[in-house]
């Protein structure tokens, strides 16, 4: 038996960008490693089966909890996993998945391998690497974003981890550039790869079951169809986001000028897609976000915007975005979601993560920071790039194959390193 584990990819968060990684991966590696037990790291509790269902492709795998809790009697807990390394005969179910894998898979949440989200979330993304790297096992990092680091310390714990890593990839050409800087004249070309975000790869799946309404919406009307993804992070509190992130725009303003002028100055239906399923309430809920918005608008405007209200998974949600015809998202996994189904796309980020998953697809310039612009530009600039869509898409749709080849090329060299001697 082949078993790979995978760490950083909790398929439970709520977070589509995250299960589109976990999922890209679990599928990759069934298909070019069928006899592979997959093991997945969770925030759930114990040991449980799960299945996994991809069109024809039926993937099971195992999943077993992982948190940072102070309860290190739980065997979830990092300090129960270490101390089981520590104490003879205290055993630990996820230190001995670690310990019997061939290989062990990392892939930080695509975005959290960086300090920039304090301590504990550090040691949550550092800790299991460590463990692993500690039971000689080979670890692999996959296509992610590598710092920055704020501290020192901290910084040489991700350079040392980097170099004793079996293989690592970058998501982009800038990701890489930071991982060259951190490796420094350690850097290995063998073993260091530039890469592309692995949810590229993600299947598409027309939802079952879906909505009369929906459908309708998507099929019935001669106008263009934008989609929207607004980030709950920065929409539900606007001001707090403004100091957290340095923004010089105001992001709630932005959105509710663009909707507004969408309707105003054109004829295209508005379909408005939350890509992380928060509970109501959290302030990371993209759908309170929408709702919010919505309520913004004269009852006869409603009637041209349309709030995806199910709680599809990643490759339905991605189905419904491959149906618009531009789209334009703030939650980078929804905007790979469309830039992989060729579809014209433009992001309003506020991090420099999606320049460079942008640039892979020749679409740099379709990142339009509210760091460095005032609202009024910021909504001018988005506005133009939907105007421009049609010269978006054909730039789109040059770049597109090269991607997901080299995404599939990436796959491959992934499987091989798991298993190759």
């Amino acid at each position: 038996m082949t078993r790979i584990s995978l760490l950083g990819a909790a398929p439970d968060t709520g977070n589509l960008g995250v299960n589109a990684l976990s999922r890209s991966t679990m599928l990759g590696i069934a298909r070019r490693i069928p006899e592979a037990e997959i093991c997945i790291f969770d925030n759930g509790r114990g040991l449980r089966q799960g299945v996994y269902q991809a069109g024809r492709d039926t993937v099971a795998y195992r999943l077993c909890g992982l948190s940072n809790s102070r309860r290190f009697y739980r065997p979830e807990s990092l300090a129960h996993m270490r101390l089981s390394t520590l104490l003879p005969g205290l055993s630990n179910p996820g230190m001995d998945l670690l310990s019997s894998s061939q290989a062990v898979l990392d892939i930080s949440g695509g975005d959290s391998f960086t300090d920039l989200y304090g301590p504990k979330r550090f040691s949550l993304i550092t800790a299991p690497k460590q463990l692993v790297l500690e039971k000689k096992r080979r670890l692999i990092l996959l296509p992610q974003t590598y710092g920055p680091f704020r501290s020192p310390a901290r910084r040489k714990i991700a350079e040392d981890i980097l170099r004793r890593s079996h293989r690592a990839w970058a998501r982009d050409r800038d990701s890489f550039e930071r991982m060259a800087e951190l490796l420094g004249s350690d850097l290995d070309p063998t073993r260091h790869k530039c890469g592309v975000d692995v949810a590229f790869l993600l299947p598409t799946t027309q939802p079952a079951g879906m909505d009369a309404g929906l459908i309708s919406w998507l099929n019935d009307s001669p106008h263009d169809l934008i989609g929207l993804n607004i980030s709950g992070l920065i929409y539900n509190s606007p001001h707090e986001a403004i100091q957290r992130y340095g923004l010089k725009a105001d992001y709630r303003a932005t959105v509710q000028t663009l909707l507004k002028r969408f309707l105003r100055e054109t004829d295209a239906r508005i379909l408005l897609v939350p890509h992380v399923h928060a509970p109501s309430g959290h302030p990371e809920s993209d759908r309170d976000a929408c709702r919010h918005l919505l309520q913004t608008l004269a009852p006869t405007d409603r009637e041209r915007v349309y709030l995806l209200e199910d709680r599809l998974d990643e490759s339905g949600i991605k189905w419904v975005i491959a149906q618009v015809d531009w789209f334009c998202g703030t939650r980078m996994h929804a905007t790979i979601a469309a830039l992989s189904s060729g579809v014209p796309t433009t992001t309003i980020s506020y991090s420099d993560k999606a320049v460079g998953v942008f640039d892979s697809c020749g679409q740099r310039s379709e990142v339009f920071d509210p760091r460095q612009l005032d609202t009024v530009t910021l909504s001018e600039n988005v506005f133009d790039a939907f105007q421009r869509r049609d010269r978006i898409k054909q730039s789109l749709q040059q770049k597109l194959p090269d991607v997901l080849a080299q995404a599939t090329r990436q796959m491959d060299e992934i499987a091989e390193s798991c298993v190759s001697a």
